[in-house]
């Protein structure tokens, strides 16, 4: 009996956290459940889980190993975290919406180094639970911050994501890079205010994560050529969605010729879409992002050519 009331007693908060009263109408808390995935955040997660909890406490991290205080830092919060072994963003996010404790209406995928703008939380709370049935996604604003500033043009701003969607209906594609979430049904929203993207570490940090980035790139762009077998879900469309308008120029960037493809891409996106107003800070982050990552991309798909040939099987001994 001692047990049991220790128990009673320890775990109530969380049942009635979880559980709504009786005749009770649902609020954001138990509409909405947020999964983040983690490695070595400790610098992030605090500012993360604080800008959602306007909206929910019901915040599940899948970490993947993370050795610094990402882990003590989250669950001091209130999150639940979980480790699983990284194979792909992919497949760790599917595990999440897999594995959640959570049995919300709606669910929201978060990046550790991106918070809420407190306009969009307000939004999110106001509007979320007054969403028709045949609502099944609703699409955010990224805003991209590099080196404390607002990088606004070059074509990165409005960047829209469909970061919520209701339980069940949801599932992050299979492919090495530019995963999207896709819906088995229903329509879609937009809502207004922004989510913030802003990563605090340095540019050895960013240049590294950059560099295992561009090896996930080169087997997504060979993919279009060879068909590994990647299942991706978002087709291909100049004029529907915003992914399905990026699948299809990534297609197209896929069969241009190695090296010149990536001065084309910086100077459409420096010159053309504006990024030179973005002043000192943001022609760094077009030239790095927009050319030194493309150029070392390309460079690493001209290697996988020199190294293994054109063959398809060669080429995926080759990444084996």
């Amino acid at each position: 009996v001692f047990l049991l009331a220790c128990k009673v007693v320890l775990l109530g908060p969380v049942w009635c956290r979880l559980l709504p009263g009786p005749g009770a109408a649902p609020s954001p808390v138990q509409l909405l459940s947020v999964i983040i995935l983690t490695f070595n955040e400790e610098a992030h997660i605090e500012r993360c889980i604080h800008s959602l909890l306007p909206v929910t406490d019901q915040i599940f991290i899948v970490d993947s190993g993370s050795t610094d205080r990402t882990v003590a830092l989250a669950e001091a919060l209130g999150a639940v975290v979980v480790r699983n072994s990284w194979v792909t963003y992919a497949q760790q996010f599917n595990f999440g919406i897999q594995h959640t404790p959570f049995r919300t209406s709606w669910l929201m995928r978060m990046d550790a180094d991106e918070y809420l703008m407190p306009e969009l939380a307000t939004e999110i709370a106001q509007r979320l639970p007054a969403l028709s049935d045949e609502v099944t996604g609703v699409y955010v604003k990224r805003r991209v911050m590099f080196m404390n500033r607002w990088i606004r043009h070059g074509g990165y701003y409005p960047t829209w994501l469909l970061r919520l969607w209701r339980m069940g209906v949801g599932t992050c594609e299979q492919t090495w890079m530019d995963e999207h979430i896709t819906l088995a049904q229903g329509r879609t929203v937009q809502f207004e205010h922004d989510l913030v993207d802003h990563n605090l570490n340095n540019l050895t940090w960013w240049t590294q994560k950059h560099n295992q980035y561009a090896i996930r790139e080169v087997i997504d762009l060979l993919n279009i050529r060879y068909n590994f077998g990647e299942n991706e879900t978002v087709k291909p469309n100049l004029w529907g969605t915003q992914e399905q308008r990026k699948r299809y120029l990534k297609v197209r960037y896929a069969s241009a010729p190695l090296f010149t493809r990536p001065v084309v891409y910086f100077l459409y996106r420096y010159v053309l879409k504006g990024g030179f107003l973005d002043g000192t800070k943001g022609f760094i982050w077009h030239f790095l992002q927009g050319l030194w990552y493309r150029f070392l991309v390309d460079a690493k798909v001209y290697e996988v050519f020199h190294r293994a040939g054109r063959d398809k099987q060669a080429i995926l001994r080759f990444f084996k």
